[in-house]
């Protein structure tokens, strides 16, 4: 059996659960091509956490590291499917760990869900973070009230970029046309919609603090909406998230400070319908209550005045060709990140869209077991992707193109005294700055 150092891995996503399995591999002295569709790395911790949480954004540093590391080469502007088909990579490598995230939204399924101003917050994320896929989207900012359908982090930080001035916001990478269009935004009041009760609210106590003490934003959350069911507050008694969010929001059933923004935070209502004939001009919500632990609605209704709906109930990961899908729970189907031989998982595509981004590095560990375990199990491949790439005409972003576009994103933040960086939001800019200094 050859040793260790002869294999070679293909990882596909250079996103967190990607970068942790390659970095875990080289640790074992496996070699490892990292391949993304985008020109650039870092994936959901570039696209996805929001442009003010810097300190979170401090993980790309450390992903760089993994990036630098001897034995890894990045194969940026591949994708999948259209440069290469799961055939190849089975051809040309050991073995292969798909690991794509999952960030296609859920819909509510309600009435006037397609109505312009309907709007999902992967699109909206992706928007604000300078995804090119979304450098063509816009959004109507003129309307007065927002609703944002869910109490996620991913929730919390739509409502947040929403509620702050542009002030704020100057110092984030947020792409110049984005920071244009929020400068004008006119919204004031933004809704914070949740099914259930604080009690069983996702966002992490950070976040909700994070919300409390916006300076140019108040607000509120009705007392009878924090009022615990018995099995609540037994949560509350022994869970610390729980323990620590119910304690913040009850800060906030008191008169609210007098500010230009205002924020909503609603719980136990359940979107029904989104009203209007050519956008959105309204939210009708149904009250809900608990009965045997499910949530049922009450056949109480209110309508909220929102020019805008925001849905942030989920994300769900997308197939494969000729890679097992679970459909129902929307995973590759795999046993501890074993999805066929030679073939393995890691990430959001593995276990569904959970945790925080650190929660990628034990998962990744656990796939790499699983990996290291039947390594050499399968005939030596004899494929060179490298070659075959060039061979079909497939313009490669090497790691040092990506720091080319890196550097023209430095300069640009500093052209504009803002900041670290500020993204080049579409695809022609990210290509044309994608040059070997």
């Amino acid at each position: 059996m050859p040793s260790v150092t002869d294999f070679k891995v293909a990882v596909i996503g250079a996103g967190p659960a990607g970068l942790y399995t390659a970095e875990a591999l080289v640790k074992n002295g496996v070699e490892v091509d990292v391949f993304d569709r985008l020109p650039t790395p870092y994936g959901l911790v570039r696209y996805g956490v929001a442009p003010d949480h810097k300190s979170i954004k401090a993980i790309a540093r450390y992903l760089q590291r993994v990036l630098e590391s001897p034995g890894v080469r990045f194969f940026g502007g591949v994708e999948l499917g259209r440069d290469m088909s799961r055939e190849d990579l089975l051809a040309c490598y050991d073995a292969v760990v798909y690991s794509t995230g999952a960030m296609v939204d859920r819909k509510l399924g309600v009435p006037g869900e397609d109505l312009p101003g309907s709007i999902a917050a992967t699109d909206f994320v992706n928007w604000y973070c300078g995804h090119p896929d979304a450098s063509g989207h816009s959004f109507d900012l003129s309307v007065e009230e927002a609703a944002v359908i869910g109490v996620g982090n991913v929730a919390v930080d739509v409502v947040r970029i929403l509620a702050k001035t542009p002030e704020e916001l100057h110092e984030t990478d947020i792409p110049v046309h984005v920071m244009e269009a929020l400068s004008r935004s006119r919204i004031k009041r933004v809704h914070l919609i949740g099914r259930r009760g604080p009690a069983q609210a996702k966002f992490t106590t950070k976040e909700a603090r994070e919300l409390g003490e916006l300076p140019h934003a108040s607000i509120h959350v009705r007392p009878e909406d924090m009022e615990l069911d018995p099995a609540s507050a037994e949560l509350a008694g022994t869970d610390r998230h729980v323990r620590g969010n119910v304690a913040a929001m009850s800060a906030w059933t008191g008169e609210p400070k007098p500010a230009d923004r205002r924020i909503e935070l609603r719980f136990w209502l359940a979107p029904a319908e989104i009203l209007g004939s050519d956008r959105v001009e309204g939210l009708r919500l149904e009250r809900t209550a608990l009965v045997d632990g499910r949530v049922t609605g009450t056949g109480e209704f209110e309508t909220l005045p929102v020019g805008m709906v925001i849905r942030s109930v989920g994300y769900r990961s997308v197939p494969l060709r000729g890679v097992p899908f679970d459909e129902r729970a929307s995973v590759i189907r795999n046993e501890k990140g074993r999805v066929a031989e030679g073939e393995y998982t890691a990430g959001w595509i593995k276990r569904g869209p959970s945790g925080v981004v650190g929660t990628n590095k034990s998962d990744a560990a656990e796939t790499v077991q699983t990996l290291l375990s039947e390594l050499g199990s399968r005939p030596r491949p004899e494929g060179d992707m490298a070659e075959l790439l060039r061979s079909r005409g497939v313009e490669i972003v090497t790691y040092r193109h990506w720091l080319g576009l890196d550097a023209a994103e430095r300069a640009l933040a500093e052209s504009l005294s803002r900041g670290e960086s500020v993204k080049l939001g579409t695809w022609e800019a990210m290509r044309s700055a994608c040059v070997i200094h």
